[in-house]
């Protein structure tokens, strides 16, 4: 089968939907909205087009779907797997190509759509001119079919990770060294790797750890990442006066990421909107318990008391109570009890397996067999 992904640009989830692509037996092409210089992995040939530098505007959508018209007739792949569902699965299913598997990155199904009337409108379109969809969550799921997509027609299954790299026991050795350097060995570290913008909350995570590090000494805070938020995020740490407790990492290569989790106590995600977090799973399959904000995506995943706490989306003063109760938890137990549920469910060697099968369901599909 000729398989062409299309993506935006490129990121880590991107290269793990290559690399599987790469090793299934599939012809494999990537076709990136926009244009740059993106590592791609062995196997898989990277088409060049015109794209577009930004974010896909009104007066992009006539020439882009002409020249993605081109590429589909040029490339003639059997399926084209794309998304978000508002740019790129939008712009394939304006091509009228078929069988089309549409892939939502959260975002897309659980933020644009409420936001704006076209992106919602967007996102029906490209779900009716889909032959299946691909998403990480069950509350992304079930917004299709609000939409009006036909359950029977969606791939569920979390994204994974490497569970043979991100372990309790590598992370631990790691962490412990990392720790001792910083001289945090007896201190509560908390760990945020999200990213600086307004959809992930890091705002929100800064004001609960300020108020929280008034009265708990022994906080720490391992930020990674970088992003729009940037100054704002900059700023609110020097008004808080806890630059001394907080350590900023920037943006980490992932398979670096593992001395991270390694030196934390506890993982926090204040996001917004999500799927399924990728570095939720990561931190679950450390054996490291999470702190997160109760939208569903979260509650997908974190059991109150067992792989972790939840705190309500948005409320900085019920997190900072949170973070001030670190001490009283069980976190072996707990971070004992999120390895398990990482290994039934976060394994990306087993899952992957699943993307396989939706790609043979999609054509077959497409084909008029039994789905």
């Amino acid at each position: 089968m000729r398989i062409l992904y299309f993506t935006r640009a490129d990121s880590v989830h991107d290269q793990r939907f290559l690399a599987a692509l790469a090793e299934s037996g599939h012809e494999g092409f990537v076709l990136r909205l926009k244009p740059g210089e993106y590592p791609t992995p062995s196997g898989i040939k990277t088409l060049v087009w015109g794209g577009c530098e930004n974010h896909l505007t009104e007066n992009d959508i006539p020439h882009l779907t002409q020249e993605l018209g081109d590429v589909l007739k040029a490339v003639q792949p059997d399926l084209v797997h794309a998304g978000p569902l508002q740019d790129l699965a939008f712009l394939v299913a304006r091509t009228g190509f078929t069988p089309l598997l549409s892939m939502s990155w959260g975002f897309d199904l659980m933020h644009d759509v409420f936001v704006s009337p076209d992106a919602a409108e967007k996102a029906r379109f490209a779900l009716g001119h889909s032959t299946r969809l691909i998403t990480d969550a069950q509350c992304s799921a079930a917004q299709a079919v609000r939409l009006g997509f036909d359950p029977e027609k969606i791939c569920l299954f979390p994204w994974g990770v490497d569970l043979a790299h991100f372990t309790p026991a590598s992370a631990r050795i790691l962490g412990a060294v990392w720790r001792d350097r910083q001289g945090w060995g007896d201190k509560h570290v908390l760990l945020c790797l999200r990213s600086w913008e307004p959809n992930y909350g890091v705002d929100v995570l800064l004001l609960a750890f300020i108020e929280a590090a008034q009265k708990d000494d022994s906080l720490r805070l391992i930020l990674l990442g970088d992003g729009s938020q940037r100054n704002q995020i900059l700023s609110i740490l020097e008004e808080g006066k806890v630059n001394d407790k907080v350590f900023l990492g920037g943006r980490v290569p992932n398979q670096d990421l593992i001395t991270y989790y390694g030196a934390a106590d506890m993982y926090v995600t204040p996001s917004h909107v999500d799927g399924s977090s990728v570095s939720l799973m990561e931190a679950m399959a450390c054996g490291l318990p999470t702190i997160a904000s109760d939208i569903p995506a979260n509650a997908e995943w974190i059991a109150e008391g067992q792989t972790g706490w939840l705190f309500p989306d948005g409320d900085h003063r019920a997190l900072a109570e949170l973070l001030l109760k670190i001490p009283s938890f069980d976190l072996p137990a707990v971070g004992n009890f999120a390895r398990n549920v990482a290994e039934k469910h976060a394994d990306w060697q087993r899952n992957k397996q699943l993307l396989f099968l939706c790609w043979e369901q999609a054509l077959t599909s497409s084909k008029g067999g039994s789905q």
